[in-house]
């Protein structure tokens, strides 16, 4: 074997110069690679240590960027950003000013389409084939797409669209990781995969139609045969009645099956299927063993693997969720949990083992887990849907047209809402503020700390229609939480501190934050709780009794909390001047969720720039009184 291979590849054309014996020992390098890389900066790791060899493969046989690779959500696609020129870029993965952990467009020209959500490759592919067949360009389309992803409506409903589009050069690649192939039938299973993609069997079953198209039982009869037999060793049927030429299950670690099985399906025309098999963590027993805890890591030793700290942590807003959800289940066995594939995302490992007949995972399939809820709303139980902001953004119709317009008793928990990190702006939970306060009959709530989340949580999941709580992603500033399920007034406000000229009026968990400012300019701080129904006679109030509002709020402030309380000073018809601070209209991208913050303006410094900036004068007069 040779020694220095990734070194040498800086293009796919680079790769395409080796010799195919060398692939093997290239994906060893490039395995090695991506878990040195991973550890040092955090990232997902499983999923990309699993499809090294199909990396290779695709970049190998296919002429990329030409022929165009689209990563359904694209967390796997880190061997693809090594093998297209920014191995070197590795270092800063997911970091400010380095590459995203996701395809980007902007990134590379190898990067066909920008993907992070689940479930979109074969729409985009097959965007991209009908144009190039409409421009007369002959080039391949490959969506590759993993098994949970296939759990969701869109990817059929693509499959459907396309097996009724004739001339398009589609390849669907199935990446399933939630099984393995028997040693046994391996070479079997390669033997069929390599027969039945390849220009002979495909050329004999159109001579075999022709020869017997005018003996239409005997016909009948060879067709039903031929699916019996592929039946045998394949789950084709499903996928060939979609319009769709199937081919596997293969190997998805083996080289010598994936390179000539691609090859001939690259030189097929029309839309077809291959389903491949990979192992999630290959090659790193750690995550072999517990892809689970591998799947997005942060910084770790590989010689050591994650370890557990001594040093208890504050719970996280997903820990305290997780919590109040066993608590409220054990209360109120009416109580159903809901999630779209986000078991361990959303906090809810605890609760599916203590209720596993009131646990439901739904599989990536938001739109689905909303309408859902809203069924079991209907019957007079009481579900709860965790999910993530940026992922609830999918389910949209679902929750006006559903769920709020017929007023259902439904919970949604917002797990990630504003900043998030390194996942950037695919992920970030800025909009769901805009976008639910403008809902009828809908409670947007804003805790600022753990304890208040379990407040919020109790109050919205008594109020007997939808209600949603959002919360950001990590720990909050360490505020005991209460083991009681007593609940709030719903819509009003805390004033937590009282101070003149200028009201600070915060929703969420820029509180602490703004306490400091508060306190350093002898403000008045209110801790606002809900967006809608919103305290609209606290804020009436502040607007007569100080020079001017500041609101706050980790969300867009286009449409967001700030916009609703100059709409009530204005249905007032009072005069009185407000800064809006929150996230601008721009997509903000990955990087330090603390310094994305500061930058945004958003912690203690920023804000009382902020306040000096725009009512200098104010705090000016005020002191020199």
């Amino acid at each position: 074997m040779k020694h220095g291979l990734l070194e040498q590849i800086n293009s796919p054309e680079d790769l395409r110069d080796l010799d195919r014996e060398d692939l093997a020992g290239l994906a060893d390098e490039l395995r090695q690679f991506v878990l040195d890389s991973v550890s040092r900066t955090g990232g997902h790791l499983s999923s990309n240590l699993g499809t090294v060899e199909l990396t290779i493969a695709l970049h190998y046989v296919f002429n990329t960027p030409h022929d165009r690779i689209i990563w359904d959500v694209g967390h796997q696609s880190y061997p693809h950003k090594i093998l297209t020129g920014r191995r070197e870029q590795m270092s800063g993965l997911r970091q400010a000013g380095g590459i995203s952990g996701f395809p980007r467009r902007s990134e590379s020209e190898y990067d066909a389409f920008g993907t992070a959500h689940s479930s979109t490759s074969i729409s985009a592919a097959l965007g991209m084939a009908v144009a190039s067949r409409n421009a007369g360009v002959d080039r391949q389309h490959i969506a590759v797409i993993g098994d949970g992803a296939m759990t969701a409506g869109m990817a059929f409903e693509a499959m459907n669209n396309a097996g009724v589009i004739p001339d398009v050069n589609l390849l669907v690649i199935l990446n399933d990781n939630d099984m393995s192939i028997s040693p046994p039938v391996g070479a079997m299973n390669r033997y069929l995969a390599r027969l039945l993609s390849g220009q002979f069997y495909a050329a004999a079953k159109n001579v075999g139609r022709a020869v017997l198209q005018h003996l239409p039982p005997v016909l009948e009869l060879a067709r039903r045969f031929e699916e019996h037999a592929k039946g045998m060793v394949t789950p084709a049927t499903l996928f060939e009645e979609l319009g769709f030429n199937y081919v596997g299950p293969i190997d998805g670690h083996d080289l010598e099956s994936l390179i000539p099985t691609l090859q001939n399906l690259g030189a097929l025309k029309g839309p077809q299927f291959l389903h491949v098999v990979t192992r999630k963590g290959q090659g790193y027993k750690l995550a072999e063993a517990d892809p689970v805890l591998y799947h997005g890591p942060g910084k770790f030793d590989p010689s050591v693997g994650i370890q557990k700290s001594a040093q208890p942590s504050r719970p996280t807003f997903t820990q305290v969720f997780g919590q109040w959800l066993c608590d409220m289940g054990e209360h109120d066995s009416r109580l159903t949990g809901i999630t779209p594939a986000m078991r361990e995302g959303s906090g809810m490992v605890e609760f599916e083992r203590k209720f596993p007949t009131r646990y439901f995972d739904v599989g990536i399939a938001e739109q689905h887990a909303v309408t859902f809820a809203g069924g079991i709303a209907c019957e007079g139980q009481k579900p709860v849907v965790a999910i993530y902001s940026t992922f609830l953004q999918r389910a949209y119709d679902q929750l006006i047209h559903d769920v709020a317009l017929q007023n259902l008793d439904v919970t949604f928990a917002l797990d990630r809402a504003g900043i998030v990190g390194a996942d950037g702006a695919t992920h970030a939970g800025n909009y769901d503020i805009a976008f639910l306060r403008c809902v009828p009959n809908m409670v947007v709530a804003t805790p600022s700390d753990e304890n208040e989340a379990r407040l919020l949580l109790n109050t919205c999941y008594e109020y007997p229609g939808p209600a949603s709580v959002r919360y950001p992603r990590g720990a909050g500033a360490g505020t005991a939480v209460t083991a009681d399920l007593e609940t709030v007034p719903l819509g009003k406000s805390v004033v937590r501190r009282e101070g003149r000229d200028i009201a600070l009026l915060v929703f969420g968990t820029r509180l602490p934050e703004a306490a400091k400012v508060a306190d350093t300019l002898n403000l008045t701080l209110v801790d606002m709780r809900f967006v809608k129904p919103l305290d609209t006679e606290q804020v009436l109030s502040l607007a007569r009794t100080h020079r001017a509002l500041v609101t706050i709020e980790e969300g867009s402030v286009m449409g967001g909390a700030g916009s609703a309380v100059t709409e009530a000073i204005n249905a007032a018809a009072l005069v009185c001047p407000v800064l809006q601070l929150g996230l601008p209209d721009q997509f903000i991208d990955h990087g330090d969720q603390a310094r994305l913050l500061a930058g945004l303006g958003l912690d203690a410094a920023g804000i009382e720039s902020s306040v000096r900036n725009r009512f200098g004068g104010l705090l000016h007069e005020r002191s020199a009184a």
